[in-house]
């Protein structure tokens, strides 16, 4: 298939990639067999069984599933064989690094990963499609923690543990909404390349790794080589369990680097619906306060979060996005400057990283129950989609 319109300024690209720019392009059209054949098969069954077929696969293993469909045995095959790659004490020593930013973490996910991954034009469309943002913005950012707690936690990515099914679920919500997007007449194939095609995944998986300790980095949480490629390994075995493909799995900060230079620098600048989803997700604490108290304090934090978006980001995005400029922005540099020194202080002091890691966890659970409200983050595969492309 011909490369999409939305890869652009290649030749500026080729300086510093080469031919491997090409080579790139084509993952455009590439998306997720295995997965999406699952999709394609299980499309006409009632939701109850097809949900219930999953959770017994993932729950019990195949064999407890004896007349499970050709294409969940297949994608099954594939989700038991674990890598010889995979260390899982280094998935670990990953997990642990990230509890220990803890609410610094939290900031950095939803002011500057979720949002830097809203700023692609094209990479944004399914989910302005699905209309999932707009609409229930709390509720779905309530399931991406729980998806990154649940993917951090100890043992998280073992075959039967939370992780891991939140990932396999996670992938399946992809493949169903690719399967309805191919189907849709208004998917610009020739634009946009196949919807949530393996180099938007890739993108999305350095968002939750690279990105993220890119802006821990900005805000002064300090970590070393050896620690932040422990993160990127916890989360090119996600990769692998998401569906993407060996060549898009970073095995290095390096490669981490390079991939999402190469990835940010062909893609073009935010549109309309960057604007609405990064706005959505800034504003969802005003839409999820359920008394005049938590709305009054969602109103006070707002230009907080609109500034710490701002810092990360960098004012030509922030720009392109609308954000207000608000006096916060200029004390952020400051607090990043004393709390980096703070941190390399304290971590040498015995106990306090294990300290740091362990509340750390604490806040995440925290995060996740109040955000879900005691409802279980299901990621049940859609039958439908709702949403408006506003460009």
């Amino acid at each position: 298939m011909p490369i999409p319109s939305r890869y652009v300024q290649l030749a500026s690209a080729r300086l510093r990639h080469g031919d491997r720019v090409d080579r790139f392009g084509a993952l455009f059209s590439e998306s997720d067999p295995l997965a999406d054949a699952v999709a394609s098969e299980l499309a006409s069954w009632p939701r109850a069984r097809r949900e219930a077929l999953l959770d017994h696969c993932l729950s019990r293993g195949l064999e407890a599933v004896p007349d499970a469909p050709a294409s969940v045995r297949a994608l099954f095959a594939e989700l038991d064989n674990v890598p010889l790659w995979v260390d899982f004490q280094r998935i670990e020593r990953g997990c642990a690094v990230f509890f220990r930013s803890g609410l610094l973490g939290g900031l950095v996910l939803g002011a500057y990963s979720l949002v830097a991954g809203y700023c692609s034009p094209a990479g944004n469309k399914p989910l302005a499609f699905s209309g999932r943002l707009a609409e229930d913005a709390p509720r779905r950012l309530a399931e991406t923690s729980r998806f990154v707690e649940a993917v951090s936690s100890r043992g998280g990515m073992r075959r039967f543990s939370a992780g891991f099914a939140c990932t396999v679920k996670v992938r399946l919500v992809h493949a169903s909404v690719r399967r309805m997007l191919h189907e849709s007449p208004k998917w610009r194939h020739d634009a946009w390349g196949a919807p949530i095609n393996q180099v938007d995944m890739a993108g999305t998986i350095l968002l939750f790794s690279h990105v993220l300790l890119e802006g821990l980095g900005k805000l002064g949480f300090y970590t070393t080589l050896a620690e932040r490629e422990d993160v990127l390994h916890l989360w090119r075995y996600v990769a692998y369990v998401i569906g993407v493909v060996d060549e898009l799995r970073v095995t290095s900060e390096a490669e981490a680097l390079a991939l999402w230079d190469l990835l940010a620098s062909t893609q073009a600048p935010p549109d309309e619906d960057s604007r609405a989803l990064a706005t959505a997700l800034l504003e969802s604490p005003l839409r999820s306060a359920r008394t005049p108290a938590a709305r009054a304090q969602a109103e006070r934090m707002r230009p907080v979060g609109y500034s710490l978006s701002r810092f990360l980001l960098g004012d030509d995005v922030a720009d392109r996005l609308g954000y207000p400029r608000t006096a916060w922005t200029r004390a952020l540099p400051i607090f990043a400057v004393v709390n980096r020194s703070a941190l390399r202080t304290l971590r040498f002091v015995p106990g306090v990283s294990e300290l740091f890691v362990d509340r750390g966890r604490r806040y995440w659970q925290a995060v996740v129950e109040q955000s879900l409200g005691g409802l279980p983050a299901t990621y049940p595969m859609p039958d439908a989609l709702s949403g408006v492309v506003r460009s």
